[in-house]
């Protein structure tokens, strides 16, 4: 097989550009630019804003409104697991969420 010099230069220009593609990739699978590891406390489904939501791992403006949509149209959560109803939460996200997540009490998310 003979090398191409053209080859050399496009393999390094890939290996430059992995930290973009890394992160790009991470935020596609809905992963939070804030690290869940540096938060503390807990977002109360039942009186949390979409402002307050969207501080959630993975839980972006468009998923908080929909949460807070869900909320008025069903009434409170009963249970955590009624967040499977909103479309990007599934199994996997609501394990992420679930340390964060409260159906009593008052919202005391914060990052630290």
């Amino acid at each position: 097989m003979n090398w191409n010099p053209h080859q050399g230069r496009t393999l390094v220009r890939t290996f430059a550009r992995m930290p973009v593609l890394l992160l790009a990739f991470a935020l596609l699978l809905g992963a939070s630019p804030m690290a869940a590891g540096s938060l503390q406390g807990v977002v109360n489904l039942n009186t949390a804003n979409a402002e307050q939501l969207s501080q959630l791992p993975g839980i972006g403006e468009a998923r908080a409104q929909a949460i807070v949509g869900l909320r008025k149209q069903q009434g409170s959560f009963k249970t955590v697991e009624e967040l499977l109803a909103v479309k990007g939460i599934g199994d996997k996200a609501l394990t992420r969420l679930r340390p964060f997540l409260a159906l009593e009490g008052k919202t005391t998310l914060r990052q630290e």
